[in-house]
């Protein structure tokens, strides 16, 4: 009886010991495990330590830095505080400059709105005499056609038109509508027969001859169609009369004081130049309508 309760006690204290091993194995492994979260952790924070450190040197040289600038920056603001008070002395000397200069443009303004009251009673002057001279263009461009006109006709009387207006203008036109200069050969009134036929003779009023051109002036006082048509028969006949010049380009001119419209015409469609007197001396009426020559 004693045995069996005895065997009872040992089988129940091994069961004991059982479930106290499992218990004790279960909390080791636990703890096992918590120390190595812990040493996860441990280490986690050290490496956190380690970089918290680093950034506190780096912040201590930022602030080192920082301490720098902010000595150069109250250097700087001693600098510019110096310099605003030297600027506020300029300002204080500058505003007295501006004081005295307002005055002066006060002084100048005065004095330009009485220049402004000269110069409109001027241009007041200078427009009546701009309208005098005006007048007085027009009544002497009036008498000086006036003038040309008693002037043509005294020569007209005196039979002296070729020599006394036009023939003077020759040379010039020569020279300004053909860039001609001065002629070879220039005479009036040249009396020529022909080199085939001595029987014929002719008088023309003005002949310049120029190293590559001829000019060839008829001067009539009225200017009839009669006339024209017989300067342009005498055209082609030129070479026979002045074989001395042969080859040269020919410049048949027809003058007179005026020439109407129709004469114009009609001396342009044979391909005539027409002078005639212009407001201030003769000029060639038809030059735009053919080419140099």
């Amino acid at each position: 009886m004693a045995t069996l309760e005895l065997e009872a006690r040992v089988d129940n204290l091994e069961t004991i010991l059982g479930q106290f091993i499992v218990s004790t194995n279960v909390a080791l492994l636990r703890m096992e495990r918590g120390n190595e979260a812990f040493r996860q952790e441990m280490k986690e924070f050290k490496d956190e330590m380690k970089d918290f450190k680093d950034e506190m040197t780096e912040f201590k040289d930022e602030m080192k830095d920082f301490k720098d600038e902010m000595t150069e920056f109250k250097d700087e603001m001693k600098d510019f505080k110096d310099e605003m008070t030297e600027f506020k002395n300029e300002m204080k000397d500058f505003k007295d400059e501006m004081t005295d200069f307002k005055d002066e443009m006060k002084d100048f303004k005065d004095e330009m709105t009485e220049f402004k009251d000269e110069m409109k009673d001027f241009k007041d002057e200078m427009t009546d005499f701009k309208d005098e001279m005006t007048d007085f263009k027009d009544e002497t461009r009036a008498d000086r056609k006036s003038m040309n006109k008693k002037w043509g006709d005294l020569a007209n009387k005196m039979g002296t038109l070729a020599e006394d207006i036009v023939a003077p203008n020759i040379p010039r036109i020569a020279r300004e509508y053909f860039q001609l200069d001065s002629p070879d050969f220039f005479a009036l009134r040249v009396t020529k027969r022909k080199a085939g036929d001595r029987s014929f003779q002719r008088e023309f009023d003005t002949i310049a001859a120029y190293p590559d051109h001829l000019l060839v002036n008829e001067t009539k006082s009225t200017p009839k169609i009669d006339y024209i048509d017989a300067f342009i028969e005498t055209l082609p006949q030129i070479d026979e009369y002045f074989p001395e010049y042969r080859g040269k380009t020919l410049i048949p001119i027809f003058s007179s004081l005026h020439l109407p419209d129709n004469v114009l015409n009609y001396l342009s469609a044979h391909k005539i130049y027409g002078m005639a007197m212009g407001d201030e001396t003769m000029i060639l009426l038809n030059a735009d309508r053919f080419p140099s020559p």
